[in-house]
């Protein structure tokens, strides 16, 4: 199996999630954003985020506006709405339970493949 593939996969199904985080903090150009999640290792290319951003878009999570920009054309800032804001919170939430249960099934594996020894000394 190609570790690659996988870890890709995991990425995916978390970048929705990134990318709301990044937005809801301030209003975000769409090269700040690959650059935020490539600074945070979740490796993106424009081809991913631009289907992503429009989705989020129609569903109305995100809004955007114009701007004029001094080197080049205008660009297009993303924004999160009142509902994206809401949707977030349920992301949190399921994330949270997600890596509470990740985190649980991990402790148990660890603690079965190392288990603790205890010490029978009296102190």
């Amino acid at each position: 199996m190609n570790i690659e593939n996988t870890q890709a996969q995991m990425r995916k199904g978390i970048l929705e999630y990134c990318i709301l985080l990044i937005i809801a903090q301030q209003d975000a150009y769409v090269p700040d954003i690959i650059s935020k999640l490539k600074a945070s290792k979740m490796i993106v290319v424009e081809g991913t985020i631009y289907p992503l951003l429009t989705r989020l878009k129609n569903t109305g999570l995100l809004s955007y506006r114009w701007e004029e920009s001094q080197q080049g054309p205008p660009r297009k800032y993303y924004s999160i709405t009142e509902q994206g804001r809401d949707f977030l919170k349920e992301l949190e939430n399921s994330w949270n339970e997600l890596t509470s249960a990740v985190n649980s099934i991990k402790v148990s594996s660890i603690n079965s493949i190392y288990p603790l020894v205890s010490d029978s000394r009296t102190l």
